[in-house]
């Protein structure tokens, strides 16, 4: 048998063994299955808040250091197409571009597919000299042919979007992302009661933020396809959220009113209920986009295309994240800081603080008893022996012990008949 010191932490060292024998072990593929709250999400907020707030930070220093790669559309310039032969390369018509007007231009990338395959240049703004002068020179050099199959110098086209435009375009598009998260948020706040409209605004911007951040620190252009695609992405997460929220409201129905569980426990419950749905929600949600990201890089060359991949692809991710890992942690908070979760949360842990110290108590009484036990029964027996020798043992000289030696004198009684 174990020798036991009896120490307050021997017993909850003992209690948290007995507590794990007891509770079946799940491998993580079946708890993320089941959804059982074998994940802690809520519990560990912290470390999710930290890196959140390490991506939001990495963000927030790419867009202020880097900036971002605004496309034509919305920085202004030239863009000069024209017909890709098949001996035609980028590196070439750069090569043209720089020795006809002195610089290199913006970007040079091949777009399409087959027939419909054109070599197209972005650069600052070009006035007519510049634009006669270009148009010449890739000639000269090439020879597009049009439609008819003939070398024709109108193959290549040129089209100039004056800074203007491009500032308009920027304007609007700003105006409709306010427009939309602010529709957003009215909604979020009928929906939902108000700590879970902050959480979901909270989670809305973390996607935004980050979404950005990771288009200014890879360096891809942004488009109205880009804005069109981030709307989109925000109207994902806003349905994740939605979702997410919806069951932690299933599962706090009535929490208030008992006390086995807390607020967030059933909160840590809910997102792992929903876990696996936006895991198979994002998987499903980014093949289409993969494929689409494939067909429109290596097949067709449309960058619009493009553009509309990336951030739906980045924004999902990141999306499915934020729903789980920084909105419900977020909720949780909100609830405990102040108000009856709060109140609740120190009425329950108190009442097992004090469970657990009673039970602590009886195990401590029970080892206590089992080991003093044998002495206590092996006193009792020499106790119980030294009374029958005083009773009926020998004559002891001196009122002291039995003389040495001594035989029982005591009186036999006889036998009644």
């Amino acid at each position: 048998m174990r020798k036991s010191s009896g120490t307050a932490l021997d017993i909850d060292s003992e209690l948290d063994f007995e507590s794990d024998r007891s509770t079946p072990q799940h491998s993580v593929f079946e708890r993320l299955y089941t959804g059982t709250g074998g994940f802690e999400i809520v519990g560990r907020r912290k470390f999710f808040y930290a890196l959140s707030a390490l991506f939001v930070v990495i963000a927030i220093a790419s867009i202020a250091i880097k900036g971002f790669t605004l496309g034509i559309d919305f920085a202004g310039g030239s863009r000069i197409q024209l017909p890709a032969a098949d001996n035609v390369t980028t590196s070439q018509v750069e090569e043209v571009y720089k020795s006809a007007l002195g610089h290199d231009p913006v970007t040079v990338q091949k777009v399409g597919s087959g027939a419909a395959a054109a070599i197209q240049i972005r650069s600052e703004s070009l006035d007519d000299q510049q634009s006669t002068t270009l148009t010449n020179a890739l000639y000269e050099a090439f020879q597009p042919k049009d439609k008819n199959g003939q070398p024709n110098p109108n193959a290549i086209s040129v089209a100039e979007i004056s800074e203007t435009w491009g500032g308009q375009i920027t304007q609007k598009a700003l105006i409709a992302l306010a427009v939309f998260v602010a529709l957003t948020m009215v909604y979020i706040a009928i929906r939902f009661e108000r700590d879970m409209s902050i959480a979901a605004i909270g989670s809305l911007f973390f996607n935004l933020v980050v979404t950005a951040g990771i288009y200014s620190l890879v360096g891809f252009e942004v488009t109205p396809a880009a804005v069109i695609g981030l709307l989109t992405i925000l109207g994902f997460v806003l349905y994740d959220n939605v979702v997410v929220f919806d069951k932690v409201e299933e599962n706090t129905q009535g929490v208030l009113h008992l006390r086995k569980h807390t607020y967030a426990e059933k909160a840590n419950l809910a997102a792992n209920q929903t876990l696996m749905r936006s895991i198979n929600t994002t998987i499903i949600g980014i093949l289409p986009i993969i494929g689409m990201l494939v067909v429109a890089v290596w097949l067709l060359g449309v960058g619009t295309l493009k553009d509309l991949a990336l951030v739906q692809l980045v924004g999902m991710i990141v999306g499915a994240y934020s729903s789980i890992f920084f909105a419900v942690p977020l909720l949780v908070s909100i609830k405990e800081r102040f108000g009856p979760v709060a109140e609740h949360t120190r009425k329950v842990m108190a009442r097992r603080s004090g469970a657990a110290s009673a039970r602590a108590g009886e195990v401590g009484a029970q080892r206590a008893g089992a080991a003093s036990r044998p002495s206590f029964e092996k006193s009792a027996s020499f106790d119980g022996f030294a009374a029958g020798r005083e009773s009926h043992g020998p004559r002891t000289r001196d009122g002291g012990g039995p003389r040495p030696g001594a035989r029982p004198s005591g009186k036999r009684h006889k036998r009644r008949h």
